[in-house]
Protein backbone atom coordinates (compact mmCIF):
# COMPACT_ATOMS: atom_id res chain seq x y z
CA UNK A 1 0.00 0.00 0.00
CA UNK A 2 1.16 3.30 -0.75
CA UNK A 3 1.40 5.80 2.30
CA UNK A 4 0.48 9.90 1.35
CA UNK A 5 0.18 12.74 3.68
CA UNK A 6 -1.72 16.08 3.34
CA UNK A 7 -3.00 18.78 5.68
CA UNK A 8 -6.57 19.88 5.84
CA UNK A 9 -8.01 22.49 8.22
CA UNK A 10 -8.99 20.39 10.88
CA UNK A 11 -5.99 17.78 10.74
CA UNK A 12 -3.85 15.65 8.87
CA UNK A 13 -5.22 13.00 7.09
CA UNK A 14 -3.13 9.72 5.88
CA UNK A 15 -4.63 7.84 3.30
CA UNK A 16 -3.61 4.00 2.74
CA UNK A 17 -4.65 3.25 -1.01
CA UNK A 18 -5.38 -0.46 -1.80
CA UNK A 19 -6.10 -2.24 -4.40
CA UNK A 20 -8.75 -4.41 -4.45
CA UNK A 21 -12.54 -4.40 -7.34
CA UNK A 22 -15.25 -1.76 -7.91
CA UNK A 23 -18.34 -1.82 -5.96
CA UNK A 24 -21.74 -0.06 -6.29
CA UNK A 25 -23.07 3.42 -5.10
CA UNK A 26 -26.11 3.26 -3.43
CA UNK A 27 -28.94 6.13 -3.67
CA UNK A 28 -30.44 7.65 -0.75
CA UNK A 29 -34.28 8.63 -0.56
CA UNK A 30 -36.09 10.34 2.14
CA UNK A 31 -39.80 9.12 2.26
CA UNK A 32 -41.60 6.48 3.53
CA UNK A 33 -42.04 3.15 1.29
CA UNK A 34 -45.26 0.86 1.01
CA UNK A 35 -41.83 -1.31 0.65
CA UNK A 36 -43.44 -3.86 -1.17
CA UNK A 37 -40.59 -5.78 -3.69
CA UNK A 38 -41.31 -4.68 -7.19
CA UNK A 39 -39.37 -6.68 -10.31
CA UNK A 40 -35.72 -5.84 -10.20
CA UNK A 41 -32.95 -6.25 -12.81
CA UNK A 42 -30.49 -9.16 -12.82
CA UNK A 43 -28.08 -9.30 -10.02
CA UNK A 44 -24.48 -7.32 -10.98
CA UNK A 45 -21.35 -9.33 -10.60
CA UNK A 46 -20.35 -10.15 -7.58
CA UNK A 47 -23.69 -9.54 -6.08
CA UNK A 48 -25.71 -11.41 -3.91
CA UNK A 49 -28.91 -12.98 -6.46
CA UNK A 50 -31.64 -11.29 -4.23
CA UNK A 51 -34.73 -9.27 -4.83
CA UNK A 52 -35.34 -7.35 -1.81
CA UNK A 53 -35.72 -3.40 -2.28
CA UNK A 54 -34.27 -2.57 0.90
CA UNK A 55 -31.19 -4.97 2.42
CA UNK A 56 -28.54 -4.34 4.15
CA UNK A 57 -25.59 -7.25 5.52
CA UNK A 58 -22.89 -5.90 7.92
CA UNK A 59 -20.06 -7.66 9.70
CA UNK A 60 -21.41 -7.51 13.28
CA UNK A 61 -17.05 -7.01 14.94
CA UNK A 62 -16.85 -3.95 13.63
CA UNK A 63 -20.02 -2.71 11.96
CA UNK A 64 -18.64 -3.01 8.38
CA UNK A 65 -21.12 -3.21 5.06
CA UNK A 66 -20.71 -6.12 3.01
CA UNK A 67 -23.81 -5.06 1.11
CA UNK A 68 -26.61 -2.47 0.46
CA UNK A 69 -29.50 -2.22 -0.95
CA UNK A 70 -31.66 1.17 -0.77
CA UNK A 71 -30.71 1.18 2.93
CA UNK A 72 -31.11 5.42 3.92
CA UNK A 73 -34.78 5.56 2.58
CA UNK A 74 -37.62 5.94 5.89
CA UNK A 75 -39.60 2.94 5.71
CA UNK A 76 -42.62 1.28 8.20
CA UNK A 77 -40.76 -1.31 10.50
CA UNK A 78 -44.10 -2.95 11.44
CA UNK A 79 -42.73 -5.59 14.77
CA UNK A 80 -39.06 -5.22 13.91
CA UNK A 81 -39.56 -1.86 16.31
CA UNK A 82 -39.78 -3.86 18.60
CA UNK A 83 -36.12 -4.13 18.38
CA UNK A 84 -36.09 -0.85 19.89
CA UNK A 85 -38.33 -1.58 22.54
CA UNK A 86 -36.21 -4.55 24.05
CA UNK A 87 -32.99 -2.65 23.68
CA UNK A 88 -34.39 0.02 25.86
CA UNK A 89 -35.75 -2.42 28.13
CA UNK A 90 -32.14 -4.03 28.59
CA UNK A 91 -30.63 -0.62 28.61
CA UNK A 92 -32.78 -0.36 32.02
CA UNK A 93 -31.87 -3.21 33.20
CA UNK A 94 -27.81 -2.99 32.87
CA UNK A 95 -28.31 0.71 34.55
CA UNK A 96 -29.97 -1.02 37.59
CA UNK A 97 -33.08 1.05 36.92
CA UNK A 98 -35.01 -2.53 36.35
CA UNK A 99 -35.11 -5.44 37.50
CA UNK A 100 -36.12 -9.25 35.87
CA UNK A 101 -38.25 -9.69 38.88
CA UNK A 102 -39.83 -6.08 38.55
CA UNK A 103 -43.86 -6.57 38.09
CA UNK A 104 -46.19 -4.76 36.16
CA UNK A 105 -49.79 -4.72 35.36
CA UNK A 106 -51.97 -5.31 32.42
CA UNK A 107 -54.16 -2.70 31.37
CA UNK A 108 -57.05 -2.84 29.68
CA UNK A 109 -55.43 -0.68 26.99
CA UNK A 110 -52.82 -3.14 26.72
CA UNK A 111 -55.28 -6.20 26.96
CA UNK A 112 -57.57 -4.79 24.11
CA UNK A 113 -55.24 -2.89 21.65
CA UNK A 114 -52.46 -5.86 21.90
CA UNK A 115 -53.96 -8.64 23.80
CA UNK A 116 -56.38 -11.48 23.01
CA UNK A 117 -58.93 -9.13 21.69
CA UNK A 118 -56.83 -7.33 19.30
CA UNK A 119 -56.31 -10.12 16.76
CA UNK A 120 -52.99 -9.16 16.56
CA UNK A 121 -49.36 -10.76 17.66
CA UNK A 122 -50.35 -11.59 21.75
CA UNK A 123 -48.12 -13.15 24.46
CA UNK A 124 -52.15 -13.16 25.72
CA UNK A 125 -51.33 -11.66 29.11
CA UNK A 126 -54.39 -11.84 31.21
CA UNK A 127 -56.31 -8.51 31.84
CA UNK A 128 -55.45 -7.19 35.17
CA UNK A 129 -52.96 -9.89 36.10
CA UNK A 130 -49.06 -9.08 36.86
CA UNK A 131 -46.50 -9.90 34.52
CA UNK A 132 -42.68 -9.81 35.47
CA UNK A 133 -40.08 -7.89 32.98
CA UNK A 134 -38.44 -11.05 32.59
CA UNK A 135 -41.46 -12.98 30.97
CA UNK A 136 -42.85 -9.87 29.25
CA UNK A 137 -39.45 -9.73 27.47
CA UNK A 138 -39.62 -13.13 26.61
CA UNK A 139 -43.78 -12.33 25.33
CA UNK A 140 -41.87 -9.26 22.78
CA UNK A 141 -38.85 -11.46 21.17
CA UNK A 142 -40.44 -14.47 21.50
CA UNK A 143 -44.10 -14.31 20.62
CA UNK A 144 -43.71 -10.71 19.19
CA UNK A 145 -46.19 -9.71 21.73
CA UNK A 146 -48.08 -6.07 21.44
CA UNK A 147 -49.49 -6.70 24.61
CA UNK A 148 -46.15 -7.60 26.54
CA UNK A 149 -44.45 -4.08 24.52
CA UNK A 150 -47.65 -1.82 25.34
CA UNK A 151 -47.28 -3.98 29.04
CA UNK A 152 -43.80 -2.44 29.19
CA UNK A 153 -44.43 0.84 27.90
CA UNK A 154 -47.07 1.61 30.58
CA UNK A 155 -45.27 0.10 33.19
CA UNK A 156 -41.64 1.95 32.69
CA UNK A 157 -43.18 5.51 31.25
CA UNK A 158 -46.85 5.54 32.72
CA UNK A 159 -48.17 5.97 29.21
CA UNK A 160 -46.64 4.36 25.49
CA UNK A 161 -46.62 7.70 24.24
CA UNK A 162 -44.37 8.79 26.79
CA UNK A 163 -42.68 5.52 26.12
CA UNK A 164 -42.34 6.45 22.47
CA UNK A 165 -40.58 9.77 23.38
CA UNK A 166 -37.78 7.76 25.48
CA UNK A 167 -37.57 5.13 22.29
CA UNK A 168 -36.43 8.24 20.00
CA UNK A 169 -34.64 9.57 22.72
CA UNK A 170 -32.74 6.77 23.37
CA UNK A 171 -32.38 6.21 19.52
CA UNK A 172 -30.14 9.27 18.76
CA UNK A 173 -28.40 8.43 21.91
CA UNK A 174 -27.19 5.12 20.20
CA UNK A 175 -26.36 6.37 16.97
CA UNK A 176 -29.77 6.16 15.29
CA UNK A 177 -30.28 9.52 13.28
CA UNK A 178 -33.28 9.09 11.74
CA UNK A 179 -35.66 6.78 12.90
CA UNK A 180 -38.48 7.14 14.91
CA UNK A 181 -41.11 5.75 17.30
CA UNK A 182 -44.55 6.66 17.98
CA UNK A 183 -45.45 3.23 19.51
CA UNK A 184 -43.68 0.40 21.06
CA UNK A 185 -44.93 -2.46 18.78
CA UNK A 186 -44.43 -1.27 15.68
CA UNK A 187 -48.14 -1.37 14.84
CA UNK A 188 -49.30 1.01 12.25
CA UNK A 189 -48.77 4.54 13.29
CA UNK A 190 -47.03 7.14 10.86
CA UNK A 191 -44.62 8.31 13.46
CA UNK A 192 -42.87 5.29 13.39
CA UNK A 193 -40.26 5.19 10.17
CA UNK A 194 -36.77 3.43 10.38
CA UNK A 195 -34.00 3.21 8.00
CA UNK A 196 -32.82 -0.63 6.81
CA UNK A 197 -29.03 0.72 7.81
CA UNK A 198 -30.42 1.92 11.34
CA UNK A 199 -32.39 -1.28 11.90
CA UNK A 200 -29.13 -3.42 11.27
CA UNK A 201 -27.01 -0.64 13.64
CA UNK A 202 -29.73 -1.45 16.15
CA UNK A 203 -29.42 -5.26 15.70
CA UNK A 204 -25.50 -4.92 15.72
CA UNK A 205 -25.73 -2.69 19.14
CA UNK A 206 -28.09 -5.29 20.94
CA UNK A 207 -25.95 -8.28 19.82
CA UNK A 208 -22.30 -6.63 21.48
CA UNK A 209 -23.72 -4.57 24.25
CA UNK A 210 -26.19 -6.94 25.46
CA UNK A 211 -24.72 -10.78 25.99
CA UNK A 212 -26.56 -11.29 28.85
CA UNK A 213 -30.38 -10.71 27.25
CA UNK A 214 -29.38 -11.45 23.31
CA UNK A 215 -29.69 -15.38 23.62
CA UNK A 216 -33.36 -15.08 24.22
CA UNK A 217 -33.62 -13.93 20.58
CA UNK A 218 -32.63 -17.96 19.87
CA UNK A 219 -35.30 -19.70 21.82
CA UNK A 220 -37.25 -21.32 20.09
CA UNK A 221 -40.47 -21.08 22.11
CA UNK A 222 -42.41 -19.95 25.09
CA UNK A 223 -45.12 -20.99 27.17
CA UNK A 224 -47.57 -18.33 28.59
CA UNK A 225 -51.41 -18.44 29.71
CA UNK A 226 -51.04 -22.23 29.15
CA UNK A 227 -50.47 -21.43 25.54
CA UNK A 228 -47.06 -22.87 23.65
CA UNK A 229 -45.61 -20.16 20.92
CA UNK A 230 -43.11 -20.83 18.48
CA UNK A 231 -40.18 -17.89 17.94
CA UNK A 232 -41.55 -16.67 14.46
CA UNK A 233 -38.20 -16.15 13.14
CA UNK A 234 -37.42 -18.55 9.96
CA UNK A 235 -33.41 -18.61 9.94
CA UNK A 236 -33.35 -20.33 13.78
CA UNK A 237 -34.80 -23.66 11.90
CA UNK A 238 -32.05 -23.15 9.06
CA UNK A 239 -28.59 -24.82 10.19
CA UNK A 240 -27.10 -21.67 9.07
CA UNK A 241 -26.00 -20.37 12.52
CA UNK A 242 -28.93 -18.38 13.08
CA UNK A 243 -29.32 -17.19 16.77
CA UNK A 244 -32.01 -14.01 15.78
CA UNK A 245 -33.51 -11.34 15.48
CA UNK A 246 -36.88 -10.76 14.38
CA UNK A 247 -39.57 -10.75 12.17
CA UNK A 248 -42.04 -8.27 11.04
CA UNK A 249 -45.37 -7.23 8.88
CA UNK A 250 -47.66 -4.88 8.19
CA UNK A 251 -49.81 -4.49 4.80
CA UNK A 252 -48.10 -0.98 4.34
CA UNK A 253 -44.96 -2.35 5.39
CA UNK A 254 -44.78 -5.90 3.68
CA UNK A 255 -42.48 -8.38 5.10
CA UNK A 256 -39.40 -7.80 6.98
CA UNK A 257 -36.24 -9.57 8.85
CA UNK A 258 -33.80 -8.34 10.76
CA UNK A 259 -31.54 -11.61 11.33
CA UNK A 260 -27.83 -12.52 12.63
CA UNK A 261 -26.10 -15.93 12.05
CA UNK A 262 -22.51 -17.10 13.38
CA UNK A 263 -19.88 -19.24 10.95
CA UNK A 264 -16.49 -20.05 11.95
CA UNK A 265 -16.51 -17.45 14.43
CA UNK A 266 -17.95 -14.61 12.21
CA UNK A 267 -21.03 -13.33 12.78
CA UNK A 268 -23.11 -11.79 9.76
CA UNK A 269 -26.19 -8.96 10.60
CA UNK A 270 -28.72 -9.06 7.44
CA UNK A 271 -31.56 -7.07 6.94
CA UNK A 272 -34.13 -7.43 4.42
CA UNK A 273 -38.05 -5.63 4.13
CA UNK A 274 -40.81 -5.06 1.78
CA UNK A 275 -41.15 -8.63 0.45
CA UNK A 276 -44.04 -10.05 -0.68
CA UNK A 277 -44.77 -13.46 1.57
CA UNK A 278 -43.40 -14.92 4.80
CA UNK A 279 -41.12 -17.43 2.28
CA UNK A 280 -39.55 -14.55 0.26
CA UNK A 281 -38.26 -12.63 3.22
CA UNK A 282 -37.00 -16.19 4.98
CA UNK A 283 -35.43 -17.10 1.60
CA UNK A 284 -33.88 -12.93 0.84
CA UNK A 285 -32.51 -13.57 4.46
CA UNK A 286 -30.70 -16.80 3.92
CA UNK A 287 -29.38 -16.03 0.32
CA UNK A 288 -28.22 -12.97 1.50
CA UNK A 289 -26.64 -14.50 4.65
CA UNK A 290 -24.92 -17.56 2.06
CA UNK A 291 -23.71 -14.89 -0.08
CA UNK A 292 -21.87 -13.13 2.56
CA UNK A 293 -19.82 -16.05 4.52
CA UNK A 294 -19.05 -17.90 0.96
CA UNK A 295 -18.43 -14.36 -0.79
CA UNK A 296 -16.11 -12.91 1.88
CA UNK A 297 -12.95 -13.70 4.96
CA UNK A 298 -11.60 -11.76 7.36
CA UNK A 299 -8.01 -9.85 6.98
CA UNK A 300 -5.70 -8.00 9.23
CA UNK A 301 -4.89 -4.53 7.87
CA UNK A 302 -2.39 -3.27 10.97
CA UNK A 303 -0.80 -5.26 13.42
CA UNK A 304 -1.85 -4.93 17.22
CA UNK A 305 0.31 -2.38 18.61
CA UNK A 306 1.18 -1.27 14.93
CA UNK A 307 2.03 2.78 13.95
CA UNK A 308 -1.16 3.26 11.12
CA UNK A 309 -0.12 7.14 10.97
CA UNK A 310 0.93 10.19 12.99
CA UNK A 311 -0.56 13.64 13.81
CA UNK A 312 0.89 16.84 13.87
CA UNK A 313 2.01 18.05 17.72
CA UNK A 314 2.10 21.90 18.14
CA UNK A 315 4.21 23.21 21.01
CA UNK A 316 6.04 19.95 21.60
CA UNK A 317 9.40 18.37 21.96
CA UNK A 318 8.45 16.19 19.24
CA UNK A 319 6.95 17.50 15.77
CA UNK A 320 4.56 15.14 15.70
CA UNK A 321 2.72 11.62 17.56
CA UNK A 322 2.39 8.24 16.48
CA UNK A 323 -1.01 6.64 16.82
CA UNK A 324 -2.14 3.06 17.52
CA UNK A 325 -5.29 1.36 17.56
CA UNK A 326 -6.17 -0.35 20.98
CA UNK A 327 -6.61 -4.00 19.53
CA UNK A 328 -5.78 -5.57 16.12
CA UNK A 329 -7.35 -4.05 13.27
CA UNK A 330 -9.36 -6.20 10.34
CA UNK A 331 -11.78 -5.90 7.59
CA UNK A 332 -13.83 -8.06 5.65
CA UNK A 333 -13.00 -8.51 2.11
CA UNK A 334 -14.25 -10.59 -0.72
CA UNK A 335 -12.36 -13.98 -0.91
CA UNK A 336 -12.21 -13.15 -4.79
CA UNK A 337 -9.59 -9.93 -4.11
CA UNK A 338 -10.28 -6.94 -6.70
CA UNK A 339 -11.81 -4.07 -4.10
CA UNK A 340 -9.94 -1.21 -3.56
CA UNK A 341 -9.18 -0.53 0.30
CA UNK A 342 -9.17 3.44 1.49
CA UNK A 343 -7.66 4.53 4.85
CA UNK A 344 -8.32 7.80 6.44
CA UNK A 345 -6.40 8.92 9.68
CA UNK A 346 -8.64 12.02 10.65
CA UNK A 347 -8.27 14.29 13.62
CA UNK A 348 -8.73 17.99 14.52
CA UNK A 349 -4.96 19.45 14.68
CA UNK A 350 -2.55 20.25 15.59
CA UNK A 351 -2.72 18.37 18.74
CA UNK A 352 -1.63 20.89 22.06
CA UNK A 353 1.22 19.38 24.08
CA UNK A 354 1.78 17.71 26.04
CA UNK A 355 0.16 14.52 24.85
CA UNK A 356 -0.32 11.82 27.60
CA UNK A 357 0.75 8.22 25.97
CA UNK A 358 -2.78 6.43 25.68
CA UNK A 359 -5.01 9.79 24.93
CA UNK A 360 -7.22 9.84 22.55
CA UNK A 361 -6.48 11.72 19.47
CA UNK A 362 -8.54 10.78 15.96
CA UNK A 363 -9.88 8.08 14.19
CA UNK A 364 -9.21 5.75 11.30
CA UNK A 365 -11.79 5.05 8.76
CA UNK A 366 -11.62 2.66 6.36
CA UNK A 367 -13.47 2.38 2.99
CA UNK A 368 -13.62 -0.76 0.94
CA UNK A 369 -14.61 0.89 -2.40
CA UNK A 370 -17.90 3.91 -1.67
CA UNK A 371 -18.84 1.93 1.53
CA UNK A 372 -17.16 2.70 5.30
CA UNK A 373 -16.84 -0.87 6.44
CA UNK A 374 -14.60 0.32 9.57
CA UNK A 375 -14.42 3.15 12.49
CA UNK A 376 -11.65 2.79 14.89
CA UNK A 377 -10.67 5.04 17.79
CA UNK A 378 -6.62 6.05 17.19
CA UNK A 379 -4.29 6.97 20.70
CA UNK A 380 -1.07 8.30 21.19
CA UNK A 381 1.61 5.47 20.76
CA UNK A 382 4.09 7.61 23.06
CA UNK A 383 3.88 10.61 25.32
CA UNK A 384 5.59 14.08 23.62
CA UNK A 385 6.55 16.51 26.20
CA UNK A 386 6.39 20.21 26.17
CA UNK A 387 8.39 21.69 23.97
CA UNK A 388 10.91 24.61 24.82
CA UNK A 389 10.68 28.33 23.92
CA UNK A 390 12.20 28.46 20.80
CA UNK A 391 9.86 25.33 19.01
CA UNK A 392 6.42 26.80 20.34
CA UNK A 393 7.50 30.23 18.87
CA UNK A 394 8.12 28.57 15.69
CA UNK A 395 4.93 26.47 15.92
CA UNK A 396 3.00 29.59 16.72
CA UNK A 397 4.71 31.36 13.12
CA UNK A 398 4.03 27.99 11.66
CA UNK A 399 0.41 28.07 12.05
CA UNK A 400 0.21 31.56 11.86
CA UNK A 401 1.65 31.59 8.44
CA UNK A 402 -1.06 28.73 7.65
CA UNK A 403 -3.82 30.27 8.83
CA UNK A 404 -2.89 33.13 6.56
CA UNK A 405 -2.62 30.92 3.62
CA UNK A 406 -5.76 28.91 4.54
CA UNK A 407 -7.56 32.72 4.65
CA UNK A 408 -6.02 33.81 0.65
CA UNK A 409 -7.09 30.40 -0.47
CA UNK A 410 -10.94 31.00 0.57
CA UNK A 411 -10.71 34.47 -0.91
CA UNK A 412 -9.74 33.37 -4.32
Amino acid sequence: MAIRTSQSFLGVVVLLAGLFAAGQAMAQAHRPASGLAAKKDGPKRDEPPISAPHAILIDAENGGVLFERDPDKLIYPASLAKLMTAEYVFNELKSGRLNLKDEFPVSENAWRTGGAPSGGSTMFAALNSRISVDDLLHGVIIHSGNDACIVLAEGIAGSEDEFSAKLTQRARAIGLTRSTFANSSGLPNPGTQVTTRELGLLARHIVVTYPEYYPIYGQREFLWNKIKQQNRNPLLGMEIGADGLKTGYTKEAGYGLVGSAVQNGLRLIVVVNGLNSPKERADEARKLLEWGFKSFERRVVFAEGQIIGSAKVYGGAEGSVPLVAGREVKVMMPKAGGDRLIARVVYTGPVPAPVAQGAPIGTLKVWRNENVILQMPLTAAEPVERGGLTSRAFDAVSELMIGLLRAGAQKL
